[in-house]
């Protein structure tokens, strides 16, 4: 039941051999980037709208609570219903993605500092140098955090609805084989494989988004 360091090792490396382990990861990474892009692009437009009218916040907010608060395996349940094998995984990893970066881009919204608002209004500030200026710099940490954290949850529940929904090329159908025929070996390999897969991606769009911060600090400083 719990295998030595070696032998999971030694099954990593002869799956790293095969052909269908590569068709798995790739289709694994293009379910969980595909998630996380819708996610990103809905937490931000609707995030924004939340932070901004109150309307949109009182409409939305018990339904981020909901999705909160329920937990994954009944949506996991409900998009097997509802999607394809394949496309359940990506449902999943956008529904939960969502609630974090709503949260952290509202968050950032609410964090803007009043004063700096109440005097461009009074040098009449273009709306676009507002943005730019104020909102930009004090939204972009939260949403780099967001991201990392999502990032993790994706993972996580993208790799659970492939087990349960069984997709052809896909990491957690090699998992749920492995938990079949008790192959304790293959089992921790794959495990260990979505670490390294979260792990490289996290670091990857750490570094992106901290050069994207970079840039947005020097172009939201008042030129000389």
């Amino acid at each position: 039941y719990l295998p030595s360091p070696g032998q999971v090792f030694m099954r990593l490396g002869e799956l790293i051999g095969e052909k269908s382990f590569w068709q798995a990861v790739a289709m694994s990474m293009y379910r969980v980037v595909w998630g996380l892009f819708l996610a990103t692009i809905l937490g931000v437009v609707f995030g924004s709208l939340a932070g901004w009218s109150k309307f949109c916040y009182s409409l939305m907010h018990p339904l981020v609570v909901a999705i909160k608060s329920t937990p994954a395996i009944s949506f996991i349940i409900i998009a097997l219903i509802w999607f394809s094998s394949s496309n359940a995984p990506i449902f999943i990893c956008v529904l939960m993605c969502f609630p974090i970066i709503w949260t952290n881009i509202l968050t950032g919204i609410q964090s803007v500092d009043q004063k700096l608002l109440e005097m461009a209004k009074v040098y009449r500030v273009k709306k676009w140098d507002i943005m730019q200026k104020i909102y930009f710099p004090s939204i972009l940490p939260y949403f780099t955090a967001a991201i990392i954290t999502a990032i993790g949850m994706g993972w996580k529940v993208s790799v659970a609805a492939e087990v349960l929904s069984h997709p052809r090329h896909a990491v957690g159908s090699h998992l749920y084989t492995a938990k079949v025929y008790l192959d304790s070996s293959s089992l921790f390999a794959w495990t260990l494989v979505v670490i390294t897969l979260s792990l490289i991606l996290e670091k990857v769009l750490s570094y992106s988004l901290n050069k994207f911060n970079e840039r947005g600090t020097k172009h939201a400083e008042p030129s000389s």
